[in-house]
């Protein structure tokens, strides 16, 4: 079991927001998507006030810093009160290649300056 200072990581990201379901944030662990401190996590690990959660979500990784280890869901200012978020801004303009309108299928030079530009 585990101490009243910390709670199962799975039931903290439900408490905190990150995942709408208990068994959505459980799913993510058994798949890797969450790690503690660095090291991948299962559902149950405890987590404590101070570790660091690097959780991937839709392709992101967001980085949690433990503030309160929660085990309810509670309303959203307990919740942001319980979680240190320090997850770096994203970049706001997404890069797109723009072509012109009917122009058609692209050349062979167009789509390797389209893949140079999308950095593939």
């Amino acid at each position: 079991m585990t101490d009243a200072g910390s709670a199962r990581v799975d039931s903290w990201l439900w408490a905190v927001r990150i995942y709408k379901t208990r068994s959505a944030a459980t799913s993510a662990c058994r798949a890797g998507h969450v790690r503690v401190n660095g090291e991948k996590a299962k559902a149950a690990q405890p987590v404590r006030p101070g570790d660091e959660l690097r959780v991937r979500i839709a392709g992101f990784d967001r980085i949690l810093v433990v503030k309160q280890p929660i085990t309810k869901r509670v309303g959203a200012v307990p919740a942001a009160a319980a979680v240190d978020d320090r997850t770096p801004p994203r970049d706001p303009t997404p890069r797109v290649a723009e072509r012109d309108r009917g122009a058609g299928r692209p050349t062979k030079r167009e789509r390797r300056d389209i893949e140079k530009f999308l950095g593939r």
